[in-house]
């Protein structure tokens, strides 16, 4: 494998000319210059990347750390923002947790010995936990839709999930729906709560209330959504939508539907969170809340990059927060006088105040 010493004997020059060429670090004679990008080009020399940034203590690559790369929802996020890594001259590098606090740990310690120069880190929690060691290294990161208390110093990317959760719940509501069920996201995660909230908000402003019957825990998979679903149908006579925490959810409560004789939207209509590429490709398509992970992918690697890019200067710690809204498709309609969903035993469940 050619080095940059013949490179230099090649182009007749010397290695710290040849250096110069590569790094861009003193003017050189363009005629000079030529020579050295030709014997590059005849040698086929490749520079040592690595190398050459921790000389300059960089090395255009970002670290970005997933709960769950399976979910769709965050395979669109890691694909912006490898592509808006790309278009920046940063190399992205993407683990996946699996949900793991000790996984994540992990990783971000795999992560920190590659000498990243920033780290994007959607937890798989609440706790943060690596988070310490990400700070002690004085590495630049960038939370993506996990809240942080704000005395965390670390600039944040998030969603307005509690707006998201009011839309679903007005737009069901809209529609005249009464006997309504939720299908929640995993406990450990403030935004479960915060859709949880803003879905109450506004049936609460229709004059209803949210029984806890109607409400059954999920863990944002597809099995999670089959098994809340057939949990509600024990749970809630009448039902005649359902909100779920999010789309892979929302999915599997449309195969329990579906394996019990029910239609969307005509029986029960659903309503997901997230617009995965999924829900357009259903049928029915998918009513869902759409989160923006092109604008989450390209607003976290800008202030990643930004953040790199001041080390030594003083920052103030950024929040954004991002808009969701409605996408209607084809997964919700008015409830048909008189219909009820197929159901267990009976409910006292109180949907009005």
């Amino acid at each position: 494998m050619p080095t940059i010493r013949d490179v230099a004997a090649h182009a007749q020059v010397s290695v710290a000319t040849v250096s110069h060429v590569l790094n861009g670090t003193r003017f050189v004679d363009p005629r000079t210059v030529a020579r050295v990008r030709h014997a590059i080009k005849v040698l086929g020399y490749r520079p040592n990347s690595l190398a050459r940034g921790l000389r300059r203590n960089e090395t255009s690559t970002i670290g970005m750390l997933l709960p769950d790369n399976s979910n769709p929802f965050f395979g669109e996020i890691a694909r912006s923002i490898e592509d808006i890594g790309f278009t920046e001259d940063y190399n992205v590098i993407l683990c996946n947790s699996d949900g793991s606090e000790a996984k994540e740990a992990a990783y971000v310690d795999t992560l920190l010995s590659k000498q990243i120069d920033g780290l994007i880190l959607i937890s798989s929690g609440n706790s943060f936990a690596p988070l310490q060691s990400i700070l002690d290294a004085g590495v630049p990161c960038v939370v993506v839709d996990r809240e942080l208390s704000d005395d965390v110093p670390v600039d944040q990317v998030l969603i307005d999930n509690r707006q998201g959760g009011y839309l679903a719940g007005q737009y069901l509501v809209q529609l005249g729906h009464r006997r309504i069920g939720y299908i929640a996201g995993p406990n450990q995660l403030s935004l479960s709560a915060q859709r949880l909230t803003g879905f109450r908000a506004a049936l609460g402003e229709a004059g209803m209330a949210l029984p806890d019957e109607a409400i059954v825990p999920g863990d944002f998979f597809y099995t999670g959504g089959a098994d809340g679903m057939a949990e509600l149908l024990r749970r809630v006579p009448g039902l005649t939508a359902v909100f779920a925490a999010n789309d892979r959810m929302a999915v599997g409560a449309m195969s329990t539907l579906q394996r019990a004789g029910l239609r969307v939207p005509q029986d029960v209509s659903i309503i997901g969170y997230d617009d995965i590429p999924l829900a357009s490709a259903l049928y029915p398509s998918l009513t869902t809340i759409a989160q923006p992970t092109v604008e989450m992918g390209r607003t976290s690697v800008s202030l990643l990059i930004e953040r790199i890019k001041s080390r030594g200067e003083t920052l103030p710690v950024r929040r954004v927060t991002l808009p969701v809204h409605l996408l209607v498709r084809e997964s919700c309609c008015p409830p048909r006088t008189g219909s009820s969903a197929k159901s267990g035993k009976s409910s006292k469940a109180a949907y009005t105040q």
